[in-house]
């Protein structure tokens, strides 16, 4: 998933060089929504980790 809204970073930031304001602008939603899905999963599978008792890996 966070490779996913890398992808769409890159893709906004070429098309913001190349001038496509309408591209950029959706590539940049589009990652900011998937950077927060990914960001909710991750607390979520850190609390569900630390609810069974074990330590997080290093």
């Amino acid at each position: 998933m966070l490779q996913w809204a890398i992808t769409f970073l890159v893709i906004a930031l070429i098309a913001a060089v190349l001038g496509f304001g309408g591209i950029a602008a959706v590539s940049v939603d589009i990652a900011k929504i998937l950077f927060v899905v990914f960001l909710v999963l991750f607390v979520v599978a850190a609390i569900m980790h630390a609810m069974r008792g074990k330590s997080p890996p290093v």
